[in-house]
């Protein structure tokens, strides 16, 4: 209609449908979001040219997340087969004020899996065995890189409890993220995720050891976390920009 107004402007960490195309179509299912906060002298140099910590009242966090991929593919239409995966990830944010994820590992059982995703948008995945087992003491994940860089291993796990219905500032600082910065071809890129807000479970952590964190360039980790979550999982869709 002539003189109607259009939509309200969303703020850049808000989910929004792109008019660019599809470069990828992900399923992630069953997915244990683990954090711990770090100091952001660390995290800085790790991130991409024209990108900086986001931090959360002062302090970056670091991510262990792990999840399943039932359904993934190439240009929005080609399947390539679902796979397993276990990243570990900081908060970023650029010049744009667009607040994303830094992968600095992505440990997947799928080696075609790992060799497409790096080709086409450059990040670091590496051919690993994955377990993401439920049972009845909860859900217990693990990692093993096959090869280099590094032999770097991980295991740990959680109980989900209930639903989180208001998630609080936190949970929403690490979860409402729209999309992810990297660095490809000599340049940083820009990749928007379009999903819907996670459906989020509060978990229990029950233990960790391993070395994924360090081997990625983070400190050791060695305490326990400050935010345990699971959510059963989402669609998304990704479109690509330069930052």
């Amino acid at each position: 209609m002539a003189g109607a107004p259009g939509p309200p402007e969303l703020p850049p960490d808000s989910p929004r449908v792109r008019p660019e195309p599809v470069l990828l179509r992900q399923r992630w299912s069953d997915v244990v979001f683990l954090h711990w906060p770090v100091d952001p002298g660390r995290v800085a140099p790790l991130l991409p040219a024209g990108t900086r910590p986001d931090l959360f009242r002062g302090a970056a966090h670091a991510g262990l997340v792990a999840f399943r991929m039932p359904v993934d593919s190439v240009a929005g239409a080609v399947p390539v087969g679902g796979f397993d995966e276990v990243n570990v990830r900081v908060y970023s944010v650029d010049r744009h004020g667009r607040r994303g994820v830094v992968f600095l590992s992505m440990d997947a059982d799928s080696a075609h899996a790992v060799v497409a995703a790096r080709v086409l948008t450059g990040l670091p995945y590496m051919w690993s065995d994955i377990s993401l087992v439920r049972g009845r003491d909860g859900l217990r994940a693990g990692a093993v890189r096959r090869r280099a860089p590094g032999r770097a291993r991980g295991r740990w796990a959680v109980r989900v409890e209930g639903p989180l219905v208001r998630p609080g500032p936190l949970e929403h600082f690490l979860t409402a993220r729209w999309g992810l910065h990297t660095r490809h071809l000599g340049r940083t890129w820009w990749l928007r995720a379009d999903h819907r807000p996670w459906p989020l479970y509060r978990a229990r952590f029950l233990d960790y050891e391993g070395d994924l964190l360090g081997a990625a360039g983070l400190e050791p980790l060695t305490g326990r976390p400050v935010s345990a979550l699971w959510s059963p999982g989402t669609d998304t869709g990704f479109t690509v920009s330069l930052v």
